[in-house]
């Protein structure tokens, strides 16, 4: 094992990061084997950054990767709008910080509300609690669904200091749901203490949405762009991330440089000197190019929590896909879950160990424990000590049970290390996706979920108006479907009709143990 672990190891000094793919069972010649379709899937990259229609669906470029290298965009307009987006953050985040722009009360800020949902979330909350710090100028919050409940949690946090909280509204489109009812409900919450929202709210969407002219008509502090060709699982890169993080106290000039230098890396043509595009040979051969297994993501730190929330959206949302670019099925994707060592080996580590082998390990270390110094715990070891040999003994007893892992280590947790290993998962998601003829940049089927959502929005709606234009009346779940013209959707009324009825405020009735529902009210 230690001359297969020399053979196949890469380290990049400059950044700290280390990969071992060792514990992967490819036989001596598969990197060679290989060598042919990686020097295409090269030049599709090649394609992909210098601006080719990558998203045939929507025909859009993606250039998420000039975001930290403004050189490579293929227009001069594009480049432009980058460097001058970053400048307006910066500048921003600096009067935040100098106590030039404040709340309405004159007071300075101290916490920041993000609203939004998915991509315009996962990475922003993953980066802002891994390099999180007691010295942070300000605090971040975050509205990440539209549950009442966790709304309630968030902005009761908030109620005191609303007068010293700005909130970012994100929403690419303007028009997303979940992100659109907390921003209601945070206006609301401002109103209710007495204050402006738009005194307090900033915006970061594409120029004409919906956002967008809210944000013009209503005065906010100001609006940042969003654009077509940044993915929204891609953008924490953009205003999306760089803004709050920007405003937590993150050096986000090193975020930049970290995930500059991460591509500079992987655009190595030498495999074996390029972590992505072994990376994604790595997913190649234990899927066997057919996706199907699932890979269990191990960070032992507990900042990198998030870290799998955040690679299950970038991962199963890019190769989550049923057919391939020649319209052939394929069901292509690799499922993403794990939370972190070693507490949560002591959930799953016997399944993993004695149950099927449908899966692959990724760990991922941080040579640096702490800030200053470790006491020794016991047998002249630190807690650091320990953290490191859980995951040695349990890499070790995978592989005696003939499971597979990989391991990448960063020396240390930091704005360049972070942004580069966010780099390099980003890229081996292209080129694996390229390696299977897949489209990673669209996601046609989470637009099946939204539009169900709507039309079960317009069949409660059709539900509660009958019977509150019938008050007082009682109605069997049969009838009130015939009389609604939805017979056939009796069993999500019954669903939506029991939520309504647990709800008082709503003023929809239901006998226990029933089916029978009414309005308690007047027309």
């Amino acid at each position: 094992m230690w001359e297969r672990y020399k053979k196949y190891l890469l380290h990049d000094e400059e950044l700290g990061l280390t990969l071992d793919i060792s514990r992967v069972p490819f036989p001596d010649g598969y990197l060679d084997k290989m060598a042919t379709q990686m020097s295409a899937v090269f030049e599709q990259m090649r394609e992909l950054e210098g601006g080719a229609i990558a998203n045939p669906d929507e025909n859009r470029m993606v250039g998420h990767y000039w975001l930290r290298n403004p050189e490579l965009a293929p227009k001069t307009e594009i480049k432009q709008t980058i460097i001058q987006n970053l400048k307006k953050i910066e500048e921003f985040v600096a009067k935040v910080h100098q106590g030039q722009i404040t709340g309405q009360r004159g007071k300075t800020i101290t916490d920041v509300l993000i609203i939004g949902i998915g991509g315009s979330s996962l990475g922003p909350l993953f980066v802002a609690e891994a390099l999180a710090n007691y010295q942070d100028p300000i605090r971040l919050h975050f509205l990440d669904n539209t549950d009442p409940d966790g709304m309630d949690r968030v902005l009761l946090r908030l109620e005191k200091r609303l007068d010293t909280t700005l909130t970012i509204v994100i929403s690419k489109s303007g028009g997303t749901t979940e992100t659109y009812n907390g921003m209601v409900e945070t206006k609301l919450k401002y109103q209710q203490v007495g204050l402006n929202f738009a005194k307090h709210a900033l915006g970061i969407t594409q120029a004409g949405s919906l956002l967008d002219r809210l944000i013009q008509e209503e005065g906010w502090l100001a609006g940042f762009p969003m654009w077509d060709w940044v993915g929204g699982r891609t953008s924490v890169f953009s205003a999306v991330g760089l803004l709050p993080l920007g405003l937590q106290g993150i050096k986000i000039d090193q975020f930049l440089e970290g995930a500059r230098l991460g591509d500079l890396l992987c655009q190595k043509e030498a495999v074996a000197e390029n972590p992505a595009a072994l990376l994604a040979l790595m997913w190649y051969f234990l899927t066997e190019g057919r996706g199907g297994k699932n890979m269990v993501l191990l960070p032992y730190k507990d900042r990198l929590e998030k870290l799998s929330k955040y690679l299950q959206q970038l991962i199963m949302e890019s190769l989550g896909k049923e057919k391939d670019l020649a319209g052939i099925q394929v069901r292509q994707g690799i499922g993403v879950f794990g939370n972190k060592g070693t507490s949560d080996q002591h959930s799953f580590l016997q399944q993993l160990l004695e149950g099927p082998d449908n899966f692959f390990v990724t760990f991922i270390q941080v040579l640096k424990d702490r800030e200053g110094s470790s006491p020794i715990i016991t047998k002249e070891s630190t807690s650091g000590d320990y953290l490191q040999a859980f995951l040695l003994g349990t890499r070790k007893a995978l592989s005696q049970k003939g499971r597979s892992s990989i391991t990448l280590t960063l020396r240390q947790l930091s704005p360049v290390s972070l942004g580069a290993l966010l780099a390099v998962f980003e890229r081996t998601v292209s080129l694996y996706a390229f390696l299977v003829n897949i489209n990673a940049y669209h996601q046609p089927a989470v637009e099946l979920g939204k539009k169900a959502a709507g039309e079960i929005i317009s069949l409660k709606n059709k539900g509660v108006a009958f019977l509150k234009a019938n008050p007082n009346r009682k109605f069997e779940l049969k009838q009130l479907a015939l009389e609604i013209g939805e017979p056939e959707e009796q069993e999500a009324l019954y669903i939506l009709l029991n939520h309504q009825a647990a709800n008082p405020d709503r003023g929809i009735k239901k006998e226990p143990g029933g089916e029978v529902y009414w309005f308690e009210g007047q027309k």
